[in-house]
């Protein structure tokens, strides 16, 4: 089969589409024919030499695919050859095969082409592990996205809406927060004209967010715990603003407030197992049904990879961004 390869790490030249040989599935484990890989800011840290796969796994970039199932390993059972299928992947999105343990591979919602199912698997993942089941987000509850506009932050946006929630978000530019507006965030907020803190505290009534995700990192965690609420949950899931940072336990002590941490890639296929379970119990009825739809930046060729990374690096897009293969 052909791959994206990464001879040696770099620019979003260091991409290479090459000839390698095909996986095969294991034991409890499916190949899919790929027809379409989400890009993630993982895949361009994992360019930079920054972010290794899990040992034992595809040396690939692409934590998420959609395409049809090609074989079945032993011991797999719900799957055939033929179905339609997206997957989270621990990396190989980014070629013509991969194999994938059976626990995380997703039906195709109604609705949705294979193409776009592509971009569901990582943020939808992402948002439910992270925003429901670590911060457990509740109905009447405000929730503040970082990064709104972003592909994790245009699902977080609408599985809270669905929830009962209240929504804030940051972005970069009014185009990116009228989006927001549209996906039914409630408090739209410029963080490069407007302090977020007061404008969140503001929109509150001084209460602040009960749950905050963050794909920022240590450049925010300051001011993340500032606009925490009492009882707050602040839920790391970026390092864009650098890894370490300066938390007043003081004022984590005096609101009662939590901080996690977390992330997929890594994880044990167990717990990746249970996080899609708990996707495909939760979210994808409402993907079914049409009140969450998935939000497509735009699609390019595999072989364009390199072009892909540039426009994550550029941040202008908003929603996400696909590879067909």
């Amino acid at each position: 089969m052909h791959a994206i390869t990464i001879p040696e790490p770099g620019g979003p030249e260091a991409l290479v589409w090459a000839e390698v040989p095909d996986p095969e599935p294991g034991e409890g484990e499916v190949l899919v024919d790929v027809a379409a890989a989400g890009v993630n800011r993982a895949d361009l840290l994992q360019r930079q030499g920054r972010y290794d796969p899990p040992p034992g796994t595809s040396p690939y970039p692409g934590l998420e695919c959609a395409g049809r199932v090609a074989a079945v390993g032993s011991g797999v059972s719900g799957w055939a050859v033929g179905d339609e299928v997206c997957a989270l992947l621990a990396g190989g999105g980014y070629a013509e095969k991969v194999a994938v343990p059976s626990g995380q591979l997703l039906p195709v919602p109604k609705g949705v082409d294979l193409v776009t199912a592509a971009g569901l698997p990582e943020v939808t993942c992402t948002v439910w592990s992270n925003v429901f089941m670590v911060a457990h987000l509740r109905p009447g509850e405000t929730l503040l996205v970082h990064g709104g506009s972003s592909g994790i932050g245009t699902m977080a946006i609408q599985l809270a809406k669905a929830v009962g929630a209240r929504v804030a978000v940051t972005a970069g530019s009014s185009q990116k927060l009228a989006r927001c507006a549209e996906l039914g965030a409630d408090i739209l907020i410029d963080y490069r004209e407007q302090d977020f803190v007061e404008e969140l505290r503001t929109a509150t009534d001084g209460r602040g967010a009960d749950v905050i995700l963050d794909i920022i990192g240590a450049g925010y965690l300051r001011d993340n715990v500032r606009a925490l609420a009492v009882n707050g949950r602040l839920a790391v899931i970026g390092l864009q603003g650098g890894t370490k940072g300066e938390l007043n336990l003081a004022a984590l002590l005096a609101k009662r407030a939590a901080v996690t941490a977390t992330s997929l890639r890594g994880r044990p296929a167990s717990e990746k197992a249970a996080i899609v379970a708990a996707v495909r119990e939760h979210v994808w009825p409402l993907l079914d049904d049409g009140r969450v739809r998935p939000v497509l930046d735009r699609t390019l060729p595999v072989r364009d990879a390199p072009q892909a990374h540039r426009v994550l690096e550029e941040s202008g897009h908003v929603g996400k961004v696909i590879l067909t293969v």
